[in-house]
């Protein structure tokens, strides 16, 4: 779709104009309907209204002009305070920004070779020589104003001052339109794309050396047939003074921690979609949502018609305020980080004032994009919130409560059968609220019959006892995730552990600035050279093997065939080893989120290969245990159907509900197909089925 004007406008009317957000994650001038000015400073110019919060994603679909690559920079700036004016005028702005070509507006293309009187490359906007970009500049106008309205913060008036990147005589300066550029750099973009720093900048935070860097680039290049766009330029040069920014950086911005974040923030605002400083009354905690543009990328490509689960808490003992990341997962079950907070308060506590500006900021870039599940592992999380924010089911994640749990056994209990029987009765207080409705007594039940285990009971009292009673109500109105998704949510923790809680960095881990600068960096990088290797092939030899280590994805390499279930006694499974023919191992409390195995891997206290292939198999037989929110479901639609209200309207309602109700069951199914959640068995959906039908039947 080409972009085109419409009949003159008068200043005063913009706020008229229709704000235009075009479903693109670029987008530029070609999307957007222009309307020409009429009169005053800016008459004859093409303007358009967009939200301010897309002005970036403009800038770089304009730098992508197939016929002239370009690069904006931003010539001048100048921001107001609200309240600064009284009466502004229509186009008054908060901030007002100038974006102009690289390639201009000054000229030196007749004095770098050596022709004319060297009047040509005067500087035309009297800031110089710019004597580091001598080289590119040839004279191109191209250039616009973006405004943030003063009375319209949300908007952005663009004003398109030329349009074309031509010089001062009218004729292309730069790009496959210029006759005198074909052949040279000036063909394309002046500068390498972000995308490309951004490889770079990796390779190098992950300790991949200069000459690998050049060697593996030219590779790629003569890959696709040769040069053909600024990228395939790199230089060693270019690789150099990435090196050097890595090493002049330091975390440390400034001797005091708060002041040195504040400066981080600063630098780095298209990184961070939510910051509240604390207060000095305390009333207001810290929180800092940090989210760089590839971790966004990564969001909008796994998250839609997908899932997300949190990762809350982590770092409560040792960092001066716990980190909260959220994971989506890619196509091999590999957990990828796609957001970090930072907060001085309890995971969930304060979640409504940063959740809603993430789901925002992923709505700006893409309109269409549809989250699945949300999966939480804090009772504390505002759960309505979140439904709110991404418009998806919310579900319950156990595999903190099971880590924390199983490890602390191994730790306290030395009989094996002793381990396998308490792990049994902690699942059986989860879900007491199937059997018994206080879960008080389901705990009073478990110290009762391992009262001999006091080191573990001691451990349960002081950390777990205060908990329980909220873990429980949530399994009550929430579904729980089945034990598939675990082990990538796990293998991020072990991995994120191992990075920040080295002992070397034992003196750096009460300061907030060296946790942000770290995840952003090396964390960081470990995860974009994973995805591009897995996704090119590229640099394999380098490819941390700690990320093929996710047990869900080696669960799918299981044959079915090799694993032995007796459907009539689920106490016990067999899963023969891939490795040795001879040997299997044994599950107990097979298809439970507490199962556990006598492998090497699972007596560490880690969730094996074994158990999620094992699940999988009692899922997709239907042997496995009925979710307990489908069986409240359940009780909910009998209720309605036993007891029809006499209120028509009421019983309109009834009937919407129950039909909700079915859909959320029909959802939770499909979640089951993608490994979330364990299947319904066939009863219960029939039954479901029946009882909607004869809700909607008058009565």
């Amino acid at each position: 779709m080409k972009g085109h004007e419409t009949k003159m406008a008068r200043m005063k009317d913009i706020l008229n104009l229709p704000v235009q957000d075009p479903p693109f994650t670029e987008f530029s001038a070609a999307h957007i309907t222009w309307v020409k000015v009429e009169g005053g400073r800016q008459g004859g110019d093409d303007i358009a209204l967009i939200p301010f919060s897309r002005v970036d994603d403009f800038v770089k679909g304009e730098s992508s002009n197939e016929e002239c690559p370009a690069s904006f920079r931003i010539e001048s700036r100048r921001k107001r305070s609200e309240g600064s004016i009284t009466k502004p005028r229509v186009d008054g702005y908060l901030e007002y920004t100038l974006y102009w070509c690289s390639y201009g507006p000054e000229d030196y293309r007749d004095y770098e070779s050596g022709l004319g009187d060297g009047s040509n490359f005067k500087p035309a906007t009297g800031k110089g020589s710019r004597p580091g970009r001598r080289h590119m500049m040839r004279g191109c106008l191209c250039h616009f104003t973006v405004k943030r309205l003063y009375t319209r913060p949300l908007l952005a008036l663009i004003i398109y001052n030329q349009r074309k990147h031509v010089d001062k005589t009218g004729a292309p300066c730069h790009g496959i339109l210029d006759q005198d550029a074909v052949g040279t750099r000036a063909m394309y973009a002046p500068r390498i794309s972000e995308e490309l720093r951004q490889k770079v900048m990796s390779m190098l935070y992950v300790g991949i050396s200069m000459d690998t860097i050049i060697q593996h680039h030219v590779e790629v290049v003569q890959g696709h047939g040769g040069p053909h766009n600024r990228d395939d330029f790199l230089t060693r040069n270019d690789v150099r003074n990435m090196e050097r920014v890595i090493r002049n950086t330091s975390h440390e911005l400034h001797i005091d921690d708060a002041c040195s974040v504040k400066i981080w923030v600063q630098r780095h605002q298209k990184h961070v979609f939510f910051f509240q400083d604390a207060s000095a009354s305390a009333s207001e905690p810290f929180i800092l949502g940090i989210q760089t543009d590839w971790q966004l990328q990564q969001m909008l490509r796994y998250g839609h018609n997908g899932s997300i689960a949190s990762h809350s808490t982590f770092g409560s003992k040792k960092l001066k305020y716990p980190l909260s990341t959220l994971l989506v997962f890619d196509s091999s079950r590999n957990a990828i980080p796609v957001a970090w907070v930072i907060t001085s308060s309890l995971a969930g506590q304060d979640i409504h004032k940063w959740v809603a500006s993430l789901a925002e900021r992923i709505r700006t870039k893409d309109s269409r994009w549809r989250l699945n599940a949300f999966l939480v592992d804090d009772p504390s999380f505002g759960f309505s919130i979140i439904r709110d924010a991404f418009q998806c089911r919310v579900l319950l994640c156990v595999w903190h409560v099971r880590r924390a749990w199983i490890r602390n056994l191994l730790k306290k209990c030395c009989n094996i059968d002793v381990q396998q029987e308490m792990f049994k009765h902690l699942g059986w207080i989860l879900y007491s609220s199937r059997s018994v409705p206080n879960a008080v007594d389901a705990v009073e039940k478990f110290m009762e019959v391992f009262v001999d285990q006091s080191s573990f009971m001691d451990y349960f009292k002081s950390h777990w006892s205060p908990y329980i009673e909220s873990w429980v109500s949530c399994i009550r109105s929430l579904p729980v995730a089945g034990p598939e998704p675990h082990a990538a949510i796990e293998s991020y923790h072990r991995r994120l552990k191992f990075k920040l809680f080295n002992d070397q960095h034992a003196n750096f881990w009460t300061r907030i600035d060296w946790l942000i600068h770290t995840l952003t960096t090396e964390f960081h990088s470990l995860y974009w050279l994973d995805q591009y290797t897995a996704e090119t092939g590229y640099l394999s030899n380098l490819r941390d093997e700690s990320f093929s280590t996710n047990a869900w994805y080696h669960a799918l390499h299981i044959p079915d065939v090799d694993v032995i279930l007796d459907e009539q006694n689920l106490q016990l499974a067999k899963v023969i080893s891939q490795t040795d023919r001879n040997l299997a191992y044994t599950i107990w409390n097979p298809g439970s989120e507490f199962s556990l195995c006598d492998c090497r891997w699972s007596s560490l206290g880690n969730l094996c290969k074994h158990v999620i292939k094992v699940a999988m198999i009692c899922k997709n037989r239907q042997v496995a245990r009925p979710l307990l929110a489908a069986q409240i479901y359940r009780q909910t639609l009998l209720s309605l159907l036993h007891n029809p209200p006499d209120d028509p309207v009421v019983l309109d309602h009834a009937i919407l509900c129950a039909t909700r109700l079915q859909q959320d069951i029909k959802g939770w199914e499909d979640l089951s197909n993608s490994g979330l959640l364990q299947q319904l068995p066939p009863e219960i959906n029939s039954q479901i089925a029946d009882n909607s039908l004869l809700l909607a039947r008058p009565h």
